[in-house]
Formats: structure tokens, sequence, C-alpha cells
């Protein structure tokens, strides 16, 4: 098996891009990851997306994506796991790299939730959800999180402000991310005061949702990955799993069954325990789901999620601002976020930098947990 190394990575900056295609936008991460590796020979391209097809009324993206890249005739297609979609594109690549199919693989996530407006793209992206028993019904992603995050503060005595310390700890990271669509910090007092989204749920609890892209290009080879001259990071593992589609189908809702079978694949794969973990990048669409995947990892006891994030002083979180305050471009997400880890694997990054870092748990999740993908990427010296 080959080891899987990150050559070059490249995003754009996250936010509301109404003059710009998904061609355009994905051409730009793309080739600023190309260049950054060095311009190797690329043997496939995989991309991640949920809404395209949708929202924006083209499918087929790898194609389109490759010929506007300049990327004849290598091999591509896209992948969809909801909002884990680029994670899945991430794992499909570090498998070609991995098994020796191919040398050099190219992964680009990317999302255009601005080509529908209004009501309709609510309507889209709860098509991840069950249509029959939760999308026909009129709940929305929004809802579900709502929902559980009512039952979770009933259930364990949280007070209304219990679950602010992720949403606060986002958006003071993403200060300092020059990509990150909302760069302010928030106070306890401004949390307080937000417009409720689905009570108890409150605009701070939920990632806005947005438009961008971010590559990354894996490589078997070291020495490519060093031709930038920027440290070396290895995709050390790669895992997923799966719960039921609709939360009512589970025998406890506030359980994440598929975080902690998706980070101990992973885990064991890599030889290592949560406990060598520097960052943790958990999914924070919203607040709620970070607090269950605190506890479905056992990094703190059920209903006391909360209190760990606010008393975390051993493992750093959403480091770049997450996709509460960098933006939630859906599909892209999930390789936004190794873009993101690299950068502070490689320690560049600036005022966010966690000193010392070389081992990273990045997760991504499509819906409330009902598919989870999980990465291991280490810095390796």
């Amino acid at each position: 098996m080959d080891k899987v190394y990150i050559a070059g990575i490249g995003q754009t900056a996250v936010g509301e891009h109404w003059n710009r295609s998904l061609a355009n936008l994905s051409a730009q991460a793309v080739l600023a990851a190309i260049h950054e590796a060095g311009d190797p020979q690329v043997d496939a391209l995989y991309v991640g997306n949920l809404l395209a097809a949708s929202a924006s009324q083209q499918a087929n993206l790898g194609s389109l994506i490759a010929s506007n890249a300049g990327l004849i005739g290598v091999e591509t297609f896209t992948a969809e796991a909801g909002e884990a979609s680029g994670a899945a594109a991430l794992r499909m690549g570090y498998l070609a790299v991995r098994s020796g199919y191919a040398r050099t693989v190219l992964v680009v996530g990317v999302e255009k939730t601005t080509d529908m407006v209004g009501s309709g793209i609510d309507s889209v992206i709860a098509e991840s959800t069950d249509y029959d028993f939760e999308a026909m019904q009129g709940l929305t992603p929004a809802a579900l999180a709502g929902l559980l995050m009512a039952r979770y503060m009933r259930q364990y005595d949280v007070p209304p402000d219990g679950l602010s310390a992720l949403p606060m700890l986002a958006h003071a990271h993403a200060v300092y991310n020059p990509n990150a669509m909302y760069r302010r910090a928030i106070s306890i007092d401004t949390y307080n005061k937000a417009a409720m989204v689905s009570d108890p749920l409150n605009m701070f609890d939920a990632a806005p949702y947005a438009d961008g892209a971010a590559a990354v290009l894996l490589t078997s080879d070291a020495e490519i990955a060093h031709m930038s001259g920027k440290a070396l990071v290895e995709v050390r593992a790669s895992a997923g799993a799966v719960d039921t589609l609709a939360l009512h189908d589970r025998p406890d809702a506030l359980i994440f069954s598929a975080v902690t079978a998706s980070t101990q694949k992973a885990l064991a794969l890599a030889g290592m325990v949560l406990q060598d973990m520097d960052i943790y990048e958990v999914w924070d669409a919203f607040s709620i789901y970070g607090v269950l995947s605190v506890e479905a990892n056992g990094l703190a006891a059920r209903g006391n999620g909360w209190r760990w994030i606010a008393d975390n002083k051993d493992m750093a979180l959403v480091t770049m601002g997450g996709n509460k305050a960098r933006g939630f471009p859906l599909g892209a997400a999930g390789v936004y976020q190794v873009v993101e880890t690299a950068i502070q694997l490689r320690g560049e990054a600036g005022e966010n930098q966690v000193e010392g870092a070389c081992n990273a748990l990045i997760q991504a999740m499509g819906g409330p947990a009902s598919n989870v993908i999980t990465h291991i990427l280490s810095r390796i010296e």
C-alpha cells in the first residue's frame, strides 16, 4: 500500500459569489493546488458536490471542471454523500492513491448555493434527508437540528446559552482566516439576542450556506509533495460509516453511532488513539451536531459535551472558523476542512496556529450523522 501525501492545496474565499460560475470557482482552486504541487501529471479528478444538478442545473461536473482546467484525458466523476460529499471525494482520491491505482489525484469540492434563491434552496437541500418521512412533511435540516437540540437541552437540563461555546469559538478563529465568510467574533450577549431559526436553535447555531471551492492534490510520491517547499502532510487514514437516514428509525436520536464507528475505524487504520490528536475539526453544521459528536467519540459523557467544548484545553477545535464562521459551502465543506488542516499542520495558520500540531482528525457529516466520513492527517518530520 502506498502512502498518501498532500502535495498541493487551493481554495477560494467562501461567500456569496453571484458573478461566478461553478466552473470558474473550481478552476481557481484546482489550478492553485496543481501549481503549488509543481504542475505534476494528474491521473484522476474526483469532485464533491451536493446541489449542482438541482440548484445550478449542471450535472457531469467532473467533465466540466476537468475541461475548464485543461485536464483532458483524466478519469473523473462526482461523489455525493449529502453535506459530506467533499469528504467522500477525498476518500475516493485517497483510495485511488493508496491502492496504487493512481500516482497523483486531484480532489475538488465545489458548491454554488446562490444559483437558487428564496425558499427553493431549502427544499433542494432537504433532498438529502428522508423524503417520505421528513422532507415531504416540511422538515428542513435546520428543523431536524432544532428538534435534536430541544430534546438534548430538555433531557440534560442545559441552559438556553449552553451550546454557545462552539459558535463563539468558531467566530473567534474566523477573524484570522482570510477566506472566511464571517470574520468577526461574537459575545455571549450577541448569541443570546440572536433570532431563532428553529427554536431553540438560533442563527448562531446554524452554519450559513455559501459558495466556494477547495482543492487538494494527493500523491504517493513524497518528492512531489516536497516540491512546493512546504512541510510534508500525510493522509494517514480514511474511513466512513452510516446510520439510518431518518431520525425516527434510530433507537436513540441523541446517539451519533456513525460518528463513533467512523472514528474508531480511522484510528485503527492509523494505529492511533483519539488522545494523539492535536486538532479535531468537528462538524459544526449545527452546534448540536458538534456537541453530539464530542460525546459519540467518548471525549465527554452523555449530556456533558457542551461543557467539554467550553472547558476543553487539550484539543483544538474549528481552528479556522469551522462551517459556522468560515461559511458552509455544503458539498465542498469537507475539502475545505482538509485544506485548512493542512495549513495548520504545515505551520502556516498565522494567528490561528495550533503550536506543535502534528496530528489532526477531521470529520464530515451528511445530515445528522446519517453518513460520516473521517480522515486523519499527520505532519511528517
